[in-house]
């Protein structure tokens, strides 16, 4: 829709950090590059602060929104402008000081669009952090320069860890109120590295901050002679994105099975769902899982719009040369690529979200892609603890907030694949059969030994 809206319709709507000098829309808006990040820190490390600098400073937030900050600032009796409140959106978060829920905000320079996810700092707020951060590309993990490295860094680094994100940034914030001390950065930089090097964390970057202030936020800071590198903006212009879901093995789980059968649609017969990983093409060969009957791709429908392939992500109804007996938690697949582990025995790490405690025996409803089951609790074979990040084998309680390996057997076979392999297929969440609340939130391993962090 928004490629038929001529382009002085499009400009009134796009700040201005994404037109040229000429003011007028860039031409490749719409096909630019999309980065993914979350933030992710202790509480008061100054996240939301950062995230309104950023946006400040690369001039992608308007004047009405900023006039409502100066408004909320004033109210609030603050002596500035508390940049914080543009990502701090609801009640209780501008009234505390605090973040609660993940607020996302998107904004695009003339080299990437990017989606932000403002996650909490509070240790009652991890299931917000895993959710804000389940989809990231890049991790910007705050530090109090004042405080270091704290029990927070730790846990958020351990879930970029589990989450499998591709490039940390590690912001050491308020270099302001230290002095701007090369010595502090170096202590810092150096504590984490460690971390790092015991958690495999991919890819790594370093950048002392003032989110307050702006020093080496979006322009390079006068306050750090001794830091040559690049600024946050600049670092999140230019840090490699290789989005390699489409090289995957073809998944494509059903969500839904059409059947129409009109004037407009004879005979009709398409499985509606989200490719999960590969490219699927008109002519495929193609195995449905757990039946195991072949079949050929005959059209791939993208609302009215019949298209030669799908690419990962992207929600379509597939039509088959054949009728198959298919059904929702079905899945596609194509012939003679690589399967997908089936199996009702699974091993994971969760992240525990819920209050009452995780225990051998206790029942849960399984969502995994499209497919809903019921799971037993079979094992818990270790908790990590986060100070330490040691697996604790002698205490197997499992408390909110708590991150444990365990196993799972589920009523009914599962089709997956590993999380280090598909983000997709790999990941599930347990839900309270009672209440249906979400209370955890699972990465599925068939190692036992990925994880482990034994220093």
């Amino acid at each position: 829709m928004l490629q038929q809206i001529n382009s002085s319709a499009i400009k009134s709507f796009l700040p201005s950090s994404i037109l040229n000098e000429n003011d007028s829309v860039t031409s490749g808006y719409l096909d630019m590059e999309l980065l993914r990040f979350s933030t992710a820190g202790s509480v008061d490390d100054g996240k939301s602060t950062l995230i309104g600098r950023l946006l400040y400073d690369s001039k992608s937030i308007f004047e009405d929104q900023l006039q409502l900050v100066k408004d909320a600032s004033e109210r609030l009796g603050g002596d500035e402008v508390n940049l914080a409140l543009l990502t701090d959106g609801l009640r209780a978060e501008r009234e505390q000081g605090i973040t609660i829920d993940v607020a996302y905000r998107y904004f695009a320079t003339p080299k990437r669009k990017f989606i932000i996810a403002d996650t909490p700092g509070h240790i009652e707020y991890t299931r917000n952090m895993v959710t804000g951060a389940s989809t990231a590309d890049v991790a910007i993990v705050l530090i109090d320069a004042r405080n270091g490295i704290v029990e927070q860094t730790k846990r958020h680094s351990y879930i970029a860890s589990l989450l499998q994100i591709p490039n940390v940034i590690v912001a050491i914030n308020k270099m302001d109120l230290v002095n701007f001390s090369e010595e502090v950065y170096n202590k810092i930089k150096s504590e984490y590295e460690e971390i790092a090097t015991t958690l495999k964390l991919q890819k790594i970057y370093f950048i002392p901050i003032s989110a307050r202030d702006g020093d080496n936020v979006v322009d390079s800071s006068t306050n750090t002679p001794w830091y040559n590198g690049e600024t946050l903006l600049q670092l999140l212009e230019t840090i490699p994105v290789h989005n390699t879901d489409s090289e995957l093995p073809a998944r494509f789980p059903i969500q839904y099975v059409i059947n129409q059968d009109n004037d407009k649609f004879q005979d009709y017969r398409g499985y509606a769902g989200r490719v999960s990983g590969g490219v699927f093409k008109v002519g495929d060969s193609i195995l449905a899982l757990p039946s195991n009957r072949l079949s050929t791709i005959k059209a791939i429908d993208e609302g009215p719009v019949e298209l030669n392939e799908a690419f990962t992500p992207q929600s379509v109804t597939i039509r088959l040369a054949s009728n198959l007996d298919i059904k929702r938690g079905d899945m596609l697949i194509k012939l003679n690529a690589k399967y997908p582990k089936y199996s009702s025995i699974i091993t994971l790490h969760v992240c525990w979200l819920n209050v009452r405690p995780l225990t051998v025996g206790g029942k849960y409803i399984v969502r995994h892609t499209t497919s809903e089951t019921l799971a037993s609790i079979e094992e818990i074979r270790y908790k990590v603890n986060i100070n330490t990040l040691e697996n604790i084998e002698d205490d197997k309680t499992i408390f909110m907030n708590d991150i444990a390996h365990i196993t799972i057997k589920t009523q009914h076979p599962l089709k997956y694949d590993d999380y280090s392999e598909n983000r997709i297929t790999g990941s599930l969440i347990l839900i309270d059969e009672n209440t249906f609340e979400t209370v955890g939130a699972g990465m599925i391993v068939s190692d036992p030994e990925v994880y482990s962090y034994n220093i």
